[in-house]
């Protein structure tokens, strides 16, 4: 059994841009010199709060040296703390936004430093249960953009749609906005309303204005198609998936004319690599390549299905679009590569790097980019992405209501 996020100090995700998801969403720090990095040692107060004052002094003391740089660093502390017209400043927020722009400048959307309160929500958005309006959110070419809203969710119900470009949130622009700014603005206490604008294709621009609920997302569902065909509908790679999927291949094992499975990937943003590496096992049998990871130094490092394969027996066939993301990505070439599925829909988002997810001690936590995926054949999914077998493009404007063309089409290829 995986361990609560917040318990771990160390985490691989492999979750979609802040493993973004809206329907809810340690305190070391090291400063840099020519000498290497100085590690603040924590200091704390009777009620156990971290002295912000005698931690900034401390480094401010070990760091007299002829840098240049991190001189300037205290000068425009100290200027703000003396000029800015607004007092008095929060130290805290000055502190914590010092660090996540450190962590902005490598220029990496999947990095990121997270103060207590958000690491606290996004490890909460795991467990499947949250307040918010029920969607995932990335950046596409620089622009805010819904990877998926979940089925039967607040941000469903109100008509966003995949692909939706986030323009300005309760009418504050968005431009230039990164995603944790974003979910902090969308997500909120069921009953109370967020508005959104923004553009759909070419020129439609809309408000949508959408309630906020609680929201409690199974990770794994399963039902019959045709009588014969299993449909397993994996909406997210959280703390429950294992599980839940375990729950379901029980099912499954008690009918004994399936004849082929459908996996609908479509619209899952990732999240646990575990969760992942358990669910391809089910198809890959033990001993395959899964998935590999190639850190900075060029080393590559495979990860080996663990079997049971219990559901590699059956013809299958997998599911994906533009929202299928990181740990989506991850199964589906592993099913690909393996020769074990046939991938319908469209082109995956591409979302194939590493994090490693530190909680610090204070409740804050550094998601940081340490390497990146490739399927089993070697493909970077970072940049290529899974490119259908089948290509289906879904069309919401033009599909009947209940009309699933993908789908469809997986079932045609399972009864050929």
């Amino acid at each position: 059994m995986m361990e609560s996020p917040i318990r771990k100090r160390a985490r691989k995700y492999v979750w979609l841009y802040l493993a973004i998801i809206l329907f809810i969403c340690a305190f070391g720090l090291g400063f840099m010199t020519g000498g290497g990095w100085y590690v603040k040692k924590e200091i704390s107060n009777n009620n156990g709060e971290v002295e912000l004052a005698k931690v900034l002094e401390l480094n401010r003391d070990l760091n007299k040296s002829d840098s240049v740089e991190f001189k300037m660093f205290w000068d425009v502390w100290d200027k703000i703390k003396e000029k800015y017209a607004k007092q008095p400043i929060n130290e805290m927020d000055m502190f914590y936004g010092a660090i996540q722009g450190m962590v902005f400048s490598l220029g990496d959307p999947y990095s990121l430093f997270l103060p207590p309160q958000a690491a606290d929500e996004f490890a909460k958005s795991l467990t499947g249960e949250f307040e918010g309006i029920g969607a995932e959110i990335g950046v596409k070419k620089g622009q805010l953009t819904v990877v998926a809203p979940l089925p039967g969710s607040p941000a469903e119900q109100a008509g966003l749609r995949l692909g939706d470009k986030i323009l300005a949130i309760n009418e504050e622009d968005t431009y230039g906005m990164d995603v944790n700014t974003a979910v902090g603005k969308i997500r909120g206490e069921g009953g109370t309303e967020v508005v959104l604008k923004i553009g759909r294709g070419e020129d439609e621009i809309k408000d949508i204005k959408i309630i906020r609920g609680k929201i409690n997302v199974p990770s794994v569902l399963l039902e019959m198609k045709d009588n014969n065909f299993a449909y397993i509908r994996v909406m997210q790679f959280n703390e429950k998936t294992s599980r839940q999927l375990d729950e379901a291949i029980s099912e499954l094992s008690k009918n004994k004319n399936i004849q082929g499975i459908i996996l609908d990937l479509r619209g899952n943003p990732g999240g646990y690599l575990d969760a992942a590496i358990d669910m391809a096992s089910e198809w890959v049998k033990n001993g395959d390549i899964i998935v590999s990871e190639r850190s900075g130094e060029n080393k590559v490092k495979h990860t080996y299905s663990t079997g049971p394969s219990r559901l590699g027996k059956f013809k299958t066939v997998v599911l994906v679009n533009g929202g299928s993301a990181s740990a989506s990505e991850i199964v589906a070439g592993a099913l690909r590569d393996n020769n074990l599925a046939t991938i319908v829909g469209e082109q995956t988002y591409g979302k194939g790097s590493v994090q490693d997810f530190e909680v610090f001690d204070d409740g804050s936590a550094l998601k940081l980019t340490v390497s990146e995926w490739l399927t089993p054949q070697g493909i970077n999914i970072n940049e290529a992405g899974i490119a259908p077998d089948v290509e289906v493009v879904e069309d919401f404007e033009n599909e009947a209501v209940g009309e699933d063309k993908v789908l469809a089409k997986a079932l045609e290829i399972l009864k050929q």
